[in-house]
Formats: structure tokens, C-alpha cells, sequence
């Protein structure tokens, strides 16, 4: 193992360091590389564009040069890029890792990313918008209960794994039904198993107090105004690429363009960019509190000595 002498528990096989935009997470991603010859895998979904460097605050050459930092910026914002095809390039990037004798530490704030990593991908296709938009109709007329009564008559091994009140959940798993004809279970069971046992990794959200993240939002984002982001979303526009791409709608983004467009000033589209990034941060927080319990909880602060404890 390369470092300075730092061990990783036998049978850690990764480090997965997430947590909400702007709460430290590569500067802790660094010193945790650096400290046990650590190999720096990127799980965020907007950090993979190449035309993003600025505005999606990657690692910029000087801490690439410290440790090696796998799927930065190696997709064109002209792709849609997906949860599939980070499962193929961080298997890729894990068998590196694992061959030069490194540990891959994942770090970002994709928190669908870690889920697929540590409990696989479902298969299933996408649900056409007609029978989504019936179904949804249905529980609208009739109710919660109605539609889980109806899955129950018709797929009752998925019925009984959903509460009648879950809606959304309910209506998910009609709607597939109805256009594959196939058990939503049946399409888990048969998706991308995972890359990563959950017990194999040491696992880290980083949580900040509201009023400090705000104030870490607000100083980045005036800090990559200063370091070109706004050049770099001119050049962006310049592509005339599909707005709805996911590129397109990277956190900062739309605002800046309409800024550069005449429609608003720099001030109200720096507002606008930290506004829905503050936003953003809060919905991440909630999906990782209920979708990935288990993970330890720690304050930037103290997050680097909990996590050479942990791995200890």
C-alpha cells in the first residue's frame, strides 16, 4: 500500500466520502488519498463533464497532480450521461485501484451513484408518459388505497412489499407493470447487481450546520465567478447543445446563460445560482438520511480523524 504508513482495516476494500455541494468533500477525499496512497474516484454526476471544470468545482491540476483522480471531466456535454454508465466506469477505475496497489476512495454527492455502487442498479425501462400519466389519474380519482388494491390484485408479491399509503411507490410499480408486463421485482432482481458490498467500505456523510454551508455556497460560487466560470458557461452556450441535457442544468449554468443572453445582471444570476444550489443541498441531505442509513455522520472538522479511526 503506498503512503505514509497509515493501515486500512483488512477488509476495507473503499472509502465513500459524500455529502451536500460546498461541505468539503474533496479537500477530505485528498487528505484521506494522501495518507493511505488513496486513488480518487469522482461519484458526482455533474463533475464528469469536461465543459464543466469551473462551474462544478473539480479538483483543478495541482491537486490532480498530488494523488490520481479517475472520471473527471471524460464525458462531452453533449452526452446524457447516466447511473449505468458510472457503474461501468468506476468498475473500471475500482480494477485500476486495486492493481496499482491503491485504495479507491469515491467521493462526491450523486447520492443515486453510491446506491447503485453498494446495492446495484435497477433494470427497469422507461415507463412510457401516457400510462404514467393514467395511472397517476387513476390514484387521483380513487385514491392511495384504490391503487394499492388494485396492485394487489395484480401483482401481489410487489403489493406486499409497498404500504397502501406509499403512492408514489405504488404507482411506480403499476406503471411498470402495465408497460412490461413484468413485476417491478422482477426487474430489480434482474438489474446491475452491486459493485461493492456496503460492509466492505468505510462510509462518510459529512454534515454541516445550514448557516455555514450557506456561507460556504455563497463564497464558491463568488469564487468561481472570479476564477472564469462565467467563460467557461459562455463557451458552453456557444455549442447550442440541447438545453434539457444534464449538462445544460449543472447548478449555475441556466442563470449565467440568461445573464449572457441580456435577460438578467451578474448579481441576480449569482443569486440565482446559490439559490438552487442551497436548494439542492437540502435535498440531498434527505435522500441520504433515508436512503443510505449506515453511513457515519461527521462535521468537516472532524471528519478526517473520524474516518483514519474508522479505517483503522
Amino acid at each position: 500500500m503506498h503512503g505514509s504508513g497509515a493501515r486500512i482495516a483488512r477488509g476495507t476494500s473503499a472509502v465513500l466520502i459524500a455529502g451536500p455541494t460546498a461541505s468539503g468533500k474533496s479537500a477530505l477525499a485528498l487528505a484521506v488519498a494522501e495518507r493511505l496512497g488513496g486513488l480518487i474516484v469522482n461519484a458526482d454526476s455533474m463533475q464528469v463533464y469536461r465543459d464543466l471544470r469551473i462551474i462544478t468545482a473539480r479538483p483543478d491540476a495541482a491537486d490532480e497532480a498530488r494523488v490520481p483522480h479517475r472520471l473527471y471531466g471524460h464525458v462531452d456535454a453533449a452526452e446524457n450521461y447516466s447511473a449505468g454508465r458510472w457503474c461501468q466506469d468506476v468498475r473500471a477505475a475500482l480494477d485500476e485501484a486495486r492493481q496499482a496497489g491503491r485504495l479507491p476512495i469515491l467521493v462526491g454527492g450523486t447520492g443515486l451513484y453510491f446506491k447503485a455502487l453498494t446495492e446495484g442498479l435497477s433494470a427497469v425501462p422507461p415507463t412510457p408518459t401516457e400510462i404514467r400519466v393514467a395511472v397517476r389519474a387513476r390514484g387521483d380519482a380513487d385514491g392511495a388505497q384504490a391503487l394499492h388494491a388494485e396492485l394487489a390484485r395484480r401483482d401481489p408479491a410487489m403489493a406486499g412489499r409497498l404500504k397502501p399509503g406509499d403512492r408514489m411507490r405504488v404507482a411506480r410499480a403499476l406503471e411498470v407493470l402495465e408497460a412490461t408486463g413484468r413485476s417491478l421485482a422482477d426487474w430489480h432482481r434482474d438489474g446491475m447487481p452491486a459493485i461493492l458490498g456496503s460492509d466492505e467500505a468505510v462510509k462518510i456523510f459529512l454534515d454541516v450546520d445550514r448557516a455555514e454551508l450557506q456561507r460556504r455556497i455563497d463564497a464558491r460560487f463568488d469564487a468561481m465567478l472570479g476564477a472564469g466560470a462565467l467563460e467557461e458557461v459562455r463557451a458552453l452556450a456557444a455549442r447550442c447543445l440541447d438545453p434539457m441535457l444534464p449538462a445544460m442544468k449543472a447548478h449555475g449554468v441556466p442563470w449565467l446563460r440568461r445573464h449572457l443572453a441580456g435577460e438578467i445582471g451578474l448579481e441576480a444570476a449569482a443569486e440565482g445560482g446559490k439559490l438552487d444550489t442551497r436548494r439542492y443541498t437540502k435535498r440531498q441531505a434527505t435522500w441520504f438520511r433515508h436512503q443510505m442509513p449506515g453511513w457515519a455522520l461527521a462535521t468537516p472538522e472532524a471528519a478526517l480523524e473520524a474516518l483514519m479511526r474508522l479505517a483503522a
